[in-house]
């Protein structure tokens, strides 16, 4: 303990500051409960970043496989009876766009998995994150938006912004 005037080095106990004789700060009495509050929020955002981790795999998964069926639909794999009416596109837009809504499912899954890896080390900037990550899920209806809903709720607010630095 120091002392909040000229920084001397204080000794436990001591209630005045040997040389500029000002009183040093009370000693803050431990909060009722703290670590079984801290330990049950441990378990709580260990079981976010579980979810955040199932939500990543689940989101490859079902972006690639959708992603496949949209490339066999648009680009003749489904046969020839499958022929678009109208004029037809330029034929780099397709391949573009598919290109792109790749990516954009790698980042999404990879976002997410990143978010539950940071939120299971505790690390500040895993909560940072799993909260972007939850704003950029929230239209993926239904477990994107679940998702989005329960992150904020458990590492937004002030009781738990100091459980989450306490971890």
């Amino acid at each position: 303990m120091f002392c909040s005037g000229c920084g001397q080095p204080l000794a436990q106990g001591q209630a005045f500051c040997p040389q500029c004789s000002r009183p040093a700060a009370p000693v803050v009495p431990p909060i009722p409960g703290l670590q079984f509050q801290v330990e049950n929020y441990r378990g709580k955002v260990r079981a976010l970043a579980v979810v955040w981790f199932v939500y990543a795999g689940l989101s490859l998964l079902f972006g690639f496989a959708r992603l496949a069926f949209a490339k066999a639909l648009f680009m003749g794999g489904f046969g020839p009876w499958m022929h678009m009416h109208g004029p037809m596109p330029p034929a780099w837009i397709l391949p573009a766009f598919l290109h792109l809504a790749w990516a954009a499912v790698a980042l999404r899954g990879v976002l997410a998995a990143i978010a539950g890896w940071g939120l299971l080390e505790y690390s500040g900037w895993g909560r940072v994150v799993a909260i972007v990550a939850a704003i950029l899920s929230l239209l993926n209806l239904p477990l994107g938006t679940a998702l989005a809903i329960w992150t904020p709720v458990m590492l937004l607010g002030y009781r738990n912004s100091t459980l989450y630095e306490q971890l």
